[in-house]
């Protein structure tokens, strides 16, 4: 396998001004599976593309194994690329898709067969070798594709969107056997999704794009606990992260839900703003009943509407709304048109065990555990709490 590095990458298209791709920098260790995710246009597969060599870099280097491969035309980059439409040879079987690259390099048939049987058997594809692409469901297809893939003994395998043809079921499975297969053979994977569940589930490290522009690469878990930036926010996180309009007030925040109180070195660093945005996940709300009393003095407890429960089965999410002032709605709107989620800046969205009692409609006594609240800055959409821990001090002041 390989060590891919992109070093202040950038890419214009001829007749554009705006960088598709702007300043990217990113190492991919060897046997790394590195996600690159974001929403459509925000230039994952470009970079993709320039990583194999379909596209040509406007600026900065590609290297791969500390070797520059700017001006290298793809064959000689040994990089494997599976495509989001499989692109599978309707006409030829699947032994001879698979075996199709290794004959166009004319490897001798006895290793074309070895090669192909050896995919075969890690994809599960041993008994579908004589049937044509028209006879495979569409995950059995991805496999093909991905055996066409591995039996190049390339460097590092890089992933278009492979799952996006496929049914919510089909991609569970596919997406664990990608999985499987990159553990079993320490595979160096770039993988662009725009789903960001493939994301956080494939990746080591997940890479988030917004207008051609990196704006984080972490592990999943890192990045869904600790978001850079509103963006990433909004963007990790299913439901979303639940954004409010937060007023400084001394060591006070106040929020649409009543106030909580802040540690004095978070007070200090936001003491320049009067104005904040407010980050909560869903799953960091609770029904006040099933608080202990310790816990239920160290959070803040409210009273709201609930205008709609959706229920999951295991969970169940309730949609409360409240009112922002025009000075945090403006960029909690533009945030939520990029996002395609209008309500992100009028209601919170509350995760529920599927056990709960709390109705639609009704009035519900809720918690809220402010120490895992976010503070961010309405201009510059920055996390001013990344990584500093603890926002509140305890125990809090509860609003009314």
């Amino acid at each position: 396998m390989a060590t891919i590095r992109l070093d202040h990458v950038a890419k214009v298209f001829p007749g554009t001004t705006t960088p598709a791709v702007a300043d990217v920098s990113l190492d991919i260790g060897d046997g790394e599976l590195v996600i690159l995710v974001g929403p459509s246009g925000c230039g994952k597969s470009t970079i993709l593309r320039m990583i194999v060599g379909l596209e040509d870099v406007t600026s900065g280097d590609i290297s791969i194994d500390d070797r520059r491969v700017n001006d290298l035309p793809p064959r000689q980059r040994n990089l494997a690329m599976v495509f989001q439409n499989y692109a599978l040879y309707p006409h030829l079987t699947v032994y001879e898709n698979i075996a199709f690259p290794l004959r166009l390099r004319r490897v001798a048939e006895d290793e074309v067969r070895q090669r192909v049987e050896r995919a075969a058997g890690l994809l599960e594809l041993g008994d579908l070798l004589d049937r044509k692409p028209a006879q495979l469901s569409g995950g059995q297809r991805q496999r093909v594709a991905m055996g066409r893939a591995l039996v190049r003994d390339a460097d590092a395998f890089l992933f278009d969107e492979p799952l996006s043809n496929l049914d919510a079921k089909l991609r569970v499975q596919t997406r664990a056997e990608i999985s499987r297969l990159q553990g079993r053979l320490h595979m160096t994977i770039v993988y662009v999704t725009h789903d960001q569940v493939e994301a956080m589930t494939l990746g080591d490290r997940v890479a988030v794009l917004r207008k051609g522009v990196l704006q984080q690469v972490d592990p999943p878990r890192e990045l869904y606990e600790q978001p850079v930036n509103l963006f990433v926010a909004g963007f990790i996180g299913s439901p979303p992260m639940n954004f409010m309009p937060a007023l400084v007030d001394g060591t006070t925040l106040r929020l649409p839900i009543g106030d909580v109180q802040l540690t004095r070195e978070v007070a200090d660093d936001v003491q320049d703003h009067h104005t904040l945005i407010a980050g909560v996940r869903p799953e960091h709300f609770e029904d006040t009943r099933v608080v202990d009393h310790r816990r239920r003095r160290e959070g803040l407890e409210f009273r709201a509407h609930v205008d709609v429960i959706e229920w999951l089965g295991p969970e169940q999410y309730a949609y409360i709304p409240f009112y922002a002032p025009d000075e945090v709605r403006r960029p909690l709107a533009e945030l939520a048109t990029e996002l395609d989620s209008e309500q992100m800046r009028t209601q919170l969205v509350v995760a529920l065990n599927a056990d709960s009692l709390i109705t639609e409609g009704s009035e519900a006594d809720l918690w809220l555990d402010p120490s895992r609240m976010h503070l961010f800055d309405p201009e510059s959409g920055n996390n001013l709490s990344h990584r500093r821990g603890r926002v509140t001090r305890t125990p809090a002041v509860a609003g009314t």
